[in-house]
């Protein structure tokens, strides 16, 4: 007898921007995810049903409960660029946190950023880090399982399939937009970091090693 996993639906806030771009193309990829993009605006379906992919119109600043029904997972990878931190990065994350609390979502990946545990020690992205700081103590404070990634600098690099990881990584660095969004679907699965928060730069260890054997490097 033939038995069939349902492949689980996963929600990408963010799916327009250059990393969430990467996550969806990995869902699509997978045989255990099934990616919905998340879109502002009707005309940004266009690149995503040439592909067949499936999406859910939601504006960040806007009622987005909706957007998580039906939803097993949820990955946040939504950002404004610098413009709207407290509206986007902040309340929005929030409020897609309480959309995914409203309609059970079984696991939230929030893609933040290093330096969100001490905001006020950089002086250009202290007003960033500090909405992103908010946005990760409200899902830490809510009744989700999650996993939070605080990646360094992002580049348009291509995949090394490497990261360095730690709770707390002692040093600065870059890492690319590939390797993140490899490191934040791989987090989706359950039993995998659940509620744990860590950092991730370009590093030596494979992200499946590196996540999944805990394979945690000295910060």
């Amino acid at each position: 007898m033939l038995y069939f996993i349902d492949m689980e639906k996963v929600l990408v806030a963010g799916a327009t921007g250059a990393t969430g771009r990467h996550i969806v193309n990995l869902l699509k990829e997978s045989p255990d995810f099934e990616p919905f993009a998340m879109i502002r605006k009707e005309d940004q379906k266009v690149p995503f049903e040439a592909q067949h992919i499936n999406w859910v119109l939601g504006d960040l600043s806007e009622d987005i409960k909706h957007t998580c029904r039906d939803m097993d997972k949820v990955i946040f990878a939504a950002g404004s660029g610098g413009t709207d931190v407290v509206e986007i990065d902040q309340e929005g994350a929030k409020k897609l946190i309480d959309a995914a609390e409203f309609n059970k979502v079984k696991k939230f990946i929030m893609l933040s950023s290093m330096g969100t545990d001490q905001p006020e020690q950089s002086d250009d992205l202290q007003e960033y880090l500090k909405a992103k700081q908010n946005a990760d103590r409200h899902l830490k404070n809510g009744i989700l399982n999650y996993v939070i990634v605080r990646p360094g600098a992002l580049t348009n690099e291509n995949a090394t399939n490497h990261i360095k990881l730690a709770h707390k990584l002692n040093s600065q660095g870059s890492i690319s937009r590939a390797d993140v969004a490899q490191t934040l679907v791989r987090v989706l699965k359950d039993g995998i970091a659940d509620k744990e928060t860590f950092e991730i730069l370009k590093g030596e260890i494979l992200i499946s090693q590196a996540i999944d054997n805990n394979s945690v490097a000295p910060g």
